[in-house]
Parts: C-alpha cells; sequence; structure tokens
C-alpha cells in the first residue's frame, strides 16, 4: 500500500490534480455544509423524491451537448487555435439540443416517476442540469484544456457554493421546505454560476464563434461520447429513480445519501482523472499502449486511495445518522454495502479513459450500453425483493461487471496493437524481431 501511495506522478498532472483537487476539496466542504442543510431540512422522503428527479434528469443531461465538452478537451489540447470554433459550438449545442431534451425528461418522468412528485420540480432540475449544469461543465472544461485547472477548480467550488447560498436563503425562509421549493432555489444557483462561468471563459480564453457540427464523422463520435456518458448515468443512477418509483421514497431518501457521500468520497481519485484527461488524449495519439503507459502509474495511484477510502468508509458509517438526523439511521448500513464502489470504480473509470484516448469510444459506449442494460434489468429484480438493498447490490454487481469488460477490452486491444506492431516489423526486416 505505502509503495502504491508513493508513486511519483508527472509534474504537469501533479500540479493540475493538485488545483483539481484544491478545487474539489473546497467543493466537498462546501457540498457538505449544503447537503447535511438540505436533507436534514426536507426530511428522508422530500430528499428522496428530488434525488429520483435528479437521476432521471442525468440520462438526458450528457446528451444536452452531443459530447461536444470532451471534443473541446480532445482537439484544443492537441491544437489550440481550435478553441473557438469548439467553445461556440458547444455552446450553440447545448442551448438547441437542451431545449429539446428538457421536454423528453418531461414526458419520461411524468411515465416513470410517482405521481406525488409535482411536474414543475421536474422541469426546474431538468433547466438547471441539461442546460445550466452542461454550459458550467464544458466551461471547466475549456479551461482543462489549457490546462488552466486553477480556474475549473474555481468554476467547480462556484456551484457547490451558490447551492450553499441558495439552500441558506431557503431554509431561513422556511424551515422545512417541500421538495419544489428546493428546486426552485437549484434552478436559479445553477443559472447564475452558468453566466459567471461563460462570462469568465470568454474573458479568459476568448469569445466563441457560434456554430454547429458540419461533418458527420464528428456527430457520431459526439454522440458516442454522450451515448457512454448517458449510459454511465444510468447504471450509477437510474437505480435511485427505480427505486423511487418501485419502493418508496424514504428508501430512495436513505440509499440516495449514501450514494452521494460514496461519490464524494471519490473526488480526490475524480480530480486526479480530470487532471490527466488532456495527457490521456495526447499519449492516445501513439495508440492504445501509449495510453495505457500513461495511465499505469496513475491507476495504481487511485487504487491504492480507493482501499483507504473504502476502510474509511467501514469505520465510519455509524457517523451519520448523528450528523443527517435519525431519518437516516439505515444509511450507516447502506454506506457499508456500498463501501466497495470506490475501488471498483478506480479500476473501470480509469480503464474506460484508455480506451477513449487511443480512439476506441466506440467499444466503451458499447460495453457501458450493455452494463445499463444489465442494470436495469436485475434492478426490476431485486428491488421489488429487497428495497434499497437491492438496489445496492445491483450497483456492486454492475461495477464490477464494467471493470471486467473494459479490462477484457483494453487487454485484446493491447494484445492485437502488440501482434500488429509486431508483425510490421517482421515485414520491413523479413525476419522476426
Amino acid at each position: 500500500m505505502r509503495r502504491l501511495l508513493k508513486l511519483k506522478l508527472p509534474r504537469g498532472i501533479a500540479r493540475n490534480a493538485l488545483w483539481v483537487s484544491l478545487g474539489q476539496g473546497t467543493r466537498i466542504v462546501i457540498q457538505a455544509a449544503y447537503f447535511t442543510l438540505i436533507a436534514r431540512s426536507l426530511g428522508v422522503r422530500n430528499y428522496g423524491a428530488f434525488v429520483g428527479v435528479v437521476a432521471i434528469v442525468g440520462i438526458f443531461y450528457p446528451f444536452g451537448t452531443l459530447g461536444r465538452g470532451t471534443l473541446l478537451v480532445q482537439n484544443v489540447s492537441r491544437d489550440r487555435r481550435l478553441f473557438p470554433s469548439m467553445w461556440g459550438t458547444a455552446l450553440a449545442t447545448t442551448l438547441s439540443c437542451g431545449s429539446v431534451l428538457i421536454g423528453l425528461a418531461l414526458v419520461l418522468s411524468s411515465i416513470a416517476l410517482p405521481a406525488v412528485i409535482p411536474l414543475r420540480l421536474i422541469l426546474f432540475v431538468a433547466a438547471s442540469d441539461i442546460i445550466g449544469l452542461n454550459i458550467i461543465t464544458i466551461s471547466g472544461q475549456a479551461f482543462l484544456a489549457f490546462e488552466q485547472t486553477n480556474w475549473m477548480a474555481t468554476i467547480n467550488a462556484l456551484i457547490s457554493a451558490s447551492r450553499l447560498i441558495g439552500a441558506l436563503i431557503l431554509v431561513a425562509v422556511e424551515r422545512h421546505p417541500s421538495a419544489l421549493e428546493w428546486g426552485y432555489a437549484y434552478f436559479f444557483s445553477t443559472s447564475a454560476v452558468a453566466l459567471i462561468a461563460c462570462y469568465l471563459v470568454s474573458t479568459k480564453l476568448g469569445l466563441p464563434k457560434i456554430g454547429f457540427p458540419s461533418s458527420a464523422a464528428e456527430i457520431r463520435e459526439g454522440l458516442y461520447f454522450s451515448a457512454g456518458l448517458s449510459a454511465q448515468t444510468i447504471y450509477n443512477d437510474v437505480d435511485k429513480t427505480m427505486l423511487a418509483r418501485l419502493g418508496t421514497l424514504s428508501a430512495t431518501g436513505i440509499y440516495g445519501a449514501a450514494y452521494r457521500l460514496i461519490d464524494v468520497s471519490f473526488s480526490p481519485v475524480a480530480a486526479l482523472l480530470y487532471a490527466a484527461n488532456p495527457g490521456f488524449f495526447r499519449a492516445g495519439v501513439g495508440g492504445i499502449s501509449g495510453s495505457c503507459k500513461y495511465a499505469e502509474p496513475l491507476l495504481f495511484r487511485a487504487l491504492g486511495f480507493s482501499l483507504l477510502i473504502c476502510a474509511a468508509i467501514l469505520l465510519l458509517a455509524g457517523v451519520v445518522p448523528f450528523i443527517l438526523g435519525a431519518q437516516y439511521a439505515a444509511t450507516a448500513e447502506a454506506l457499508r454495502w456500498l463501501c466497495p464502489l470506490p475501488i471498483l470504480k478506480s479500476l473501470h473509470y480509469f480503464l474506460s479513459d484508455i480506451l477513449t484516448s487511443a480512439g476506441h469510444q466506440a467499444v466503451r459506449t458499447a460495453i457501458q450500453a450493455g452494463v445499463a442494460l444489465f442494470n436495469v434489468l436485475i434492478n426490476l429484480w431485486m428491488i421489488p425483493a429487497f428495497s434499497w438493498r437491492g438496489a445496492a447490490i445491483s450497483s456492486i454487481a454492475s461495477d464490477a461487471l464494467l471493470a471486467c469488460s473494459v479490462g477484457a477490452a483494453v487487454f485484446i486491444l493491447l494484445r492485437r496493437s502488440q501482434s500488429g506492431s509486431a508483425l510490421s516489423i517482421v515485414e520491413e526486416t523479413g525476419s522476426p524481431a
């Protein structure tokens, strides 16, 4: 373990990871404050309703940009002159596609969620995430493409700070607000940060050159990114929507709170992944072997940290009900069920980024779609039988399946690449190398 944690990172990645970690650290502290405030004030049932809405909107969220943010990082990290057109195309795509997707989210939510959840809550959350949060995300990715991770960290901290302010104002006005009232605060706080983020990018990196994707290949590649992210949302979060429908809102609140804490604990590894993104794409120019070589020290570092996270969750889970309130007593048990997730996530996120950076996003998307389908099917069986415990089992099974699948894909593609290289050497020299 000590050896894993002492592995040195390249200077650029270490600096970027430090900035992202500082931003994430600030964000975690602020998130902890507003999460505790909202979870306690809403109560487990209202919090469960909100979590169920956020989960189903998350299926549409990745299609709001058609993958333009990831393409911006990929292309601008290789050629910075492309920034104005990539930034403008990302904004135009988000505004146009997002408007259509909000309508689709309303239709699906009205079918999939319990009737007691107000349609206006779904509308405010959909507008916040599909348009507002996407603009914030691509703004951060714009700074990431230039490796100005200090500004990306600032934007990440701003979104949490604005929600904390919104929560404080809301609770000051209404001690025990409804899920809909929190939806209003969520919308206005997200919208404010989206405007600030756009301003920062346009003044510090350059004005956008408004346009739309022009080639079929570009659109197809963007759709692969979007579909992969949507599938990722499904196997990560659709269990919360299904739990709200097939179980109870209280069970959704308990499980949603536990999963939220798992996500927060994974933030340092997520920071490393974000910081490494531009380098991944540059390494991927050399094929999958270059991506693997780049990822190896980062993955070992992430696994070492994830093991520590797992141990900390097991030891400290019992503290959570004292912070969130007696209604969340079962969240401690849910956390212990979910504690292997950081390890599994470290594995499949790094292995998946190897596929993406080496030009195999289609393979990654196909695997993610298969795991998403598996997750939905197993939840249809597990949730009615075991409530949130069934959702936890499904999450562990899905992340394990994903880690094994992308690992197998990387291994096969790497062997194929090495065989191809050896064959080329033989053909060039006329004899085995």
